[in-house]
Order: C-alpha cells, then structure tokens, then sequence
C-alpha cells in the first residue's frame, strides 16, 4: 500500500489527460462547458488547439466525437455522468456503440458521492445504462492511481471506453511506481477464506476498511478490486465464488443492473453461492456532504461488514 494520498479521480483524469496529449498528438479532447469541474481545463490550457468546447449540448458533443474519430485521431468526451450516459444516450449507442468508434467517455462526478448537487445530478444509473451497449468497454478506477492507468489504457484500446470518476477526494491505495493495470483483469488485493468482498472504485477502500473490522471478529476476508466493469473478470468471480463460498459486492451504484449485477450474473451461472449486494437501492439521492450521503445510503464499510456477515449465514 502507498502513503497516504488524498486525490479527486476526475482530478487525475485531467493531470493524465495532459500526459498523455504530450505522448500523443492525436488525442483531442471535447468538453460540454464543464471543464472547470471535469478537469478537462488542464488539457485545454496545456494545448488549446487540441481542446474544443461543445457547450452545453452534450449530445452533439458525442456525435462530434465520433466524427472525429473516424479521422484518426482519439477522443475523450467529458461532462458529468448523469449528461454524458443519460443525456447523450442515444448518441452514444448510435453514433459511439453501434460503429464501434475510438471515442472515449470521461465522466466524471459519477455517484452519489457528488453530495450537494442532488438527486439530479447524482448519477447511480450509468453503468447499468452503459454495460447493455454491445461493445462497450466500462472502466472504474479505485483511485488516483488507477485513474492514471485507466486513462492509458484506454488511449491504447481499439474502441469506445466509458471511463467513471468521482469528485470526491479518494485515499491512494496503491503504489504509483508498482501498479499494473490490464483492462478486463480484476486485482485480489488480500485473501480470506470465509467472505471474498468484490468492490470498484471508491467503494475498494470501503472494502479494505471491512476486511480489518471482519479480521478483528475472526472473520477471513478477501478483497478483489474489479476496475473493469465490463468486460467483467470471470475467472476472478468464479474463484472467488470457488474458494470463499460467499460473496459481497460493494459499488457507489445503484444495485440494479450495475456491478453487483454483472457479478451475480456471473455466479448463477456457474458457480452458484450466496451473493449480497451494496449500493443505493432503488431510490434517488439528495442534497447533502458527499461523506455523509455515503453513510446515509450505506456505502461504507459497516454496511459491508453486515452483507458479508449475512452471505456467510446463507452458505449451506
């Protein structure tokens, strides 16, 4: 684990945006008049020839993505989660999805998490409305870190990438000069034998924080960060499911059709054990300290100690 770091994921987004513009001279960058919030504003200071502002027409900004993309160049589409998956949906189906473009999607204030703006802005449907788009490939960062890696990785894939950031300040967990990402390949970050967590984004270090409180009861718990939503590791759920005989998944989401779903569709359909979930259930969010409606809506490690202490009742 590395010292301890307090960083947005969406500010990371920016600083590597910047990075990587100066690697790659093809990468543009489009923005719905948000770049202040989005960290877009980086890149745009940095290579202003580079940088176009869509104003606020979010849908149009996917549909000039896409354009762009079939010229060559690789492009990151920026604006907040709730415009950028619910706004511009059929944009991004048609016009990203359906021709399998090289547009990236830079989402930032995804989740509950975006606390003051409200149940308008706090966007726990995107990756549900995301993972049902053919081809899509949906990626999570845990932290500053892996918001670098993510970011990356992205840029070098072949296809249309929706990437979710958080604007909230998140705890680095893990080391910047010993970190390998791979799109598609979940991270144990700890064994156990009785519980395995699965958890993305900034509900890995909720995980982490469970796993100490399980450990002090004399529960064994494993903790597997999955910062690719889709394509969905497999392998690593069937293991988990294998080894652990029960599992929790933890996501700043809504419960339905978001990670905890793609995980249990896994499981049904092979290795069948209980599975928990925890996320926002089904109702929308309100105004509040983005700390506090994490707690609220049961985003924390107490909640995930309960789930896991739950699924461990349900083994047979």
């Amino acid at each position: 684990m590395a010292d301890t770091v307090k960083m947005a994921t969406r500010e990371a987004y920016g600083k590597s945006l910047v990075e990587l513009g100066e690697k790659n001279d093809k990468v543009v960058v489009l923005d719905a008049d948000l770049a202040a919030a989005t960290k877009t504003g980086m890149f745009k200071k940095a290579f202003p020839d580079r940088f176009i502002d869509t104003g606020i027409a979010e849908s149009n900004m996917m549909c000039v993505a896409a354009g762009l993309s079939t010229a060559g160049f690789t492009v990151f589409a920026s604006s907040f989660a709730m415009f950028a998956a619910g706004r511009a949906f059929e944009q991004v189906r048609n016009s990203i999805g359906y021709p399998h473009l090289n547009v990236k999607i830079g989402a930032t204030h995804a989740g509950i998490s975006v606390g003051e703006d409200g149940a308008s802005h706090q966007c726990c449907e995107d990756i549900a409305l995301m993972r049902v788009i053919p081809g899509m490939t949906i990626l999570n960062p845990a932290d500053d870190v892996e918001a670098r890696a993510a970011v990356f990785a992205a840029a070098e894939y072949e296809g249309p990438v929706y990437l979710r950031f958080g604007r909230l300040a998140v705890e680095r967990i893990y080391d910047p000069d010993n970190y390998k990402f791979e799109i598609g390949k979940a991270i144990k970050l700890c064994d156990g034998s009785d519980v395995t967590i699965c958890a993305t984004g900034l509900m890995v270090k909720e995980a982490l924080a469970a796993k100490e409180i399980l450990a002090s009861e004399g529960i064994s718990a494993a903790v597997i960060n999955f910062h690719t939503i889709k394509p969905i590791d497999s392998e690593a759920i069937i293991e988990a499911a294998k080894s652990t005989g029960a599992i929790v998944t933890a996501e700043e989401h809504s419960v339905i059709g978001g990670f905890g779903a793609a995980v249990t569709e896994v499981v049904c359909g092979t290795v069948p054990v209980p599975v928990l979930r925890v996320g926002v259930e089904d109702k929308f969010g309100k105004s509040g300290p983005a700390v506090e409606m994490l707690h609220i809506y049961g985003l924390d490690a107490e909640n995930i100690v309960a789930k896991a202490k739950a699924a461990i009742a349900l083994k047979k």
